[in-house]
């Protein structure tokens, strides 16, 4: 049964490869029903798969328009210009850093030796530009976690924790630059002590910073340089401790994601409490936290994978009304093609709906 669905799925949207997160899904019977007869996915006013971006969780224009002028010209003046008029404390910093560093790098793989040449360019013209000092930074720990195991891995890390640095010293108020280290802490490793003399500096700057806390727990997973129980221990902890309006009662649910099984045989896995719990607080944190929050759609994207597999579809639906057309997010980008994924869950999510004799017509708005 668990295999039709997924089955179906992929007949839906042309043939998809089978990556990580789909590999793991598990669905139900009102499923199957639902994707036999499922509308096209348009007429709930989702974008097409070939339009949707890849590069970011939801939307930002300045930053796509900055990124695009960049891209067209590679020219670095508008990136520099966005990030200076970019709040240093801001989470909306913190994610421009990152998608222009995610641009390089992904210009630099389809062009090696030439891509991203706009970011050494603008280090060299403006090299007291804290700015491209933390694009740089960022740039040099995805590359290095592109291949742990290369003999490299060290040495571009080694690099990037200067570069972290630099910032740092360029523009002191600034926490960026001690989150893009929190990287840098899991891949050389730092001990315990030093990991967490630099957690001190970045909840000094920005005491409830969700992505800090989303760069923090890799270092706490089993995968990294903890556990479970630790992973749980810092995410329960920060939700417990967070402000009002704050994501980080969502936090939880991410070290869940974090620690799921790669093979799941129990089907009720998702209805768990734990998990219910998980997702229960990040609605929570959804509904309380500002419609314009950088990080909301992060959310938004772990909840769309957990409520497709926990079967509460309208949920889903919800979830995806307010991020489809962006697909840069956890956990789609796990995959080698995030739209891929995300269109199966999309999918299973119209499927699901349908199979309960739900319609365009009747989801609640």
């Amino acid at each position: 049964m668990e295999l039709l669905i997924f089955l179906i799925a992929i007949v839906m949207i042309g043939g998809l490869i089978v990556v990580p997160a789909v590999r793991r899904l598990r669905g139900g019977h009102g499923a199957v029903q639902g994707a036999m007869r499922a509308s096209d996915p348009q007429e709930y006013g989702f974008v097409p798969r070939e339009r949707l971006d890849v590069r970011l969780p939801g939307p930002d224009q300045q930053l796509i328009d900055a990124l695009e002028e960049v891209q067209a010209r590679q020219d670095w003046q508008p990136a520099a210009r966005l990030l200076a008029l970019t709040e240093a404390t801001s989470e909306l910093r913190w994610q421009r850093v990152q998608t222009l560093a995610g641009a390089a790098a992904f210009e630099l793989a389809q062009a090696p030796g030439q891509g991203g040449m706009w970011l050494r360019t603008w280090r060299v013209a403006a090299p007291e530009d804290p700015g491209a000092a933390a694009v740089h930074a960022e740039f040099l720990v995805r590359q290095a976690l592109l291949d742990p195991s290369s003999q490299d891995f060290r040495m571009i890390l080694e690099e990037a924790k200067d570069v972290c640095h630099e910032a740092a010293r360029l523009a002191p108020e600034d926490p960026v630059p001690h989150i893009i280290e929190l990287g840098v802490a899991r891949g050389l490793p730092y001990r315990q002590a030093d990991f967490e003399e630099l957690w001190a500096k970045v909840t000094k700057l920005a005491p409830h910073h969700m992505g800090a806390h989303l760069a923090a727990l890799h270092y706490w997973c089993e995968k990294w340089h903890g556990s479970q129980d630790r992973a749980d221990a810092f995410t329960h902890a920060a939700a417990a401790s967070a402000p009002a309006k704050s994501l980080l009662p969502a936090l939880p649910l991410f070290g869940v994601f974090e620690h799921l099984p790669e093979a799941n045989l129990v089907r009720t896995l998702y209805r768990s409490e734990v998990i219910t719990k998980a997702m229960e607080g990040a609605l929570y944190a959804v509904r309380q936290a500002p419609a314009d929050h950088p990080v909301l759609p992060h959310v938004r994207h772990l909840l769309v994978f957990f409520l497709v597999r926990a079967e509460r579809y309208a949920e889903a639906l919800e979830q995806l009304r307010h991020v489809d057309g962006h697909v840069g997010a956890v956990p789609w980008s796990y995959g080698a093609d995030p739209a891929a994924e995300y269109t199966v869950y999309r999918a299973l999510a119209v499927a699901g709906w349908e199979g309960g004799g739900g319609t365009p017509a009747t989801l609640p708005r």
